[in-house]
């Protein structure tokens, strides 16, 4: 790979390190603060992270693109590439709508997956990812219009609301976002897609620098601006670099987020309940979500568990996803 397509990667992360910084000083004078709701005394901390966060993906993304349309005569990527750069835009400001309206009051769970429909459509009008698909027992077929049409849209809008349900402890959205573009990444650039993976390059120094900021105890939250955008670029990259087969498997996580809360009609919450010292207890007697399921199983493991030990349980979890879905591509 070029050294001077690299050099995105630094870029991209000094840009989110440096646009962070500020967001947080900018976010407390104007009040731009939410509680974190599992710590004892709920402290107020800055939220709407996904505006610096969009900054330094806009920064590397586009230094790509001048690239190559300056130095490597490789316009054709760059179409993929403002596609891309055009579905992060639009499901950032649907996000950054939710993130103003706040929480509780925000988007219905109806309007959020129809809202996000729009942040599909540059993916859709450049034709973006191969139509044809490998079947059990039928073998390869091709979907031809219906891929962009309709595989194309559910995708995107999928991942970009799924990965926001798994959220509300310090790191875990950006860490479990690391992971699956690492793992994305990783095999586009050995088979073949070197393109793709730079893209994915830039999205890791993007959450390595703001993880920086939102590890425990967090300086700053992500919010739905950043879930949405992350979610979506995890499904811009699996179609881009074909590899939606890896990316179905890395959301098992989120699949189980989406069917334990079912057993109470969707009313439940995430966060636990927190004793003085810190430490989680379960907030209902059932488990309905995966932060509770982590905790569940971590209280037969120590007596007290923390937020850290959450989010960092959850994480080995999709390290061993990854790894065995990294196992169904000859890398």
């Amino acid at each position: 790979m070029n050294p001077l397509v690299l050099l995105a990667f630094p870029i991209s992360f000094i840009v989110t390190y440096w646009l962070t910084s500020s967001w947080i000083k900018v976010a407390k004078r104007s009040n731009i603060l939410g509680k974190d709701l599992n710590k004892p005394g709920t402290p107020l901390v800055p939220e709407m992270g996904g505006i610096p966060v969009i900054g330094g993906v806009l920064s590397g993304l586009l230094y790509y693109v001048a690239l190559n349309t300056f130095f490597f005569n490789q316009e054709t990527y760059n179409v993929y590439v403002l596609g891309a750069i055009a579905t992060a835009l639009i499901i950032f400001v649907i996000g950054m709508i939710d993130d103003m309206l706040g929480w509780k009051i925000g988007l219905s769970k109806l309007q959020k997956p129809l809202l996000t429909i729009p942040a599909a459509i540059p993916m859709m009008v450049i034709n973006a990812g191969q139509s044809t698909i490998a079947l059990p027992f039928i073998g390869t077929v091709s979907l031809g219009i219906l891929y962009p049409l309709l595989f194309v849209p559910v995708g995107t809008v999928g991942a970009a609301n799924a990965f926001n349900m798994l959220a509300g402890y310090n790191g875990l959205e950006c860490g479990m976002g690391i992971i699956i573009m690492l793992a994305i990444s990783a095999v586009c650039y050995f088979t073949g897609s070197s393109w793709v993976a730079v893209m994915g390059g830039v999205m890791i120094s993007v959450l390595v620098a703001f993880l920086i900021f939102n590890w425990y105890p967090a300086k700053v939250f992500p919010g739905n601006s950043f879930t949405y955008l992350v979610g979506a670029m995890i499904a811009v990259l699996a179609i881009f670099g074909n590899v939606e087969k890896l990316a179905l498997i890395l959301f098992i996580p989120y699949y189980l987020d989406f069917l334990l809360p079912l057993r109470k009609r969707m009313n439940v919450e995430a966060y636990a309940r927190v004793n003085p010292d810190g430490s989680l207890e379960l907030p209902y007697e059932g488990i309905y979500d995966v932060t509770h399921l982590s905790i569940s199983l971590l209280k037969r493991i120590k007596k007290k568990v923390f937020e850290r030990d959450v989010v960092i349980s959850i994480l080995v979890a999709e390290v061993i996803i990854a790894l065995l879905g990294l196992m169904l591509y000859p890398l």
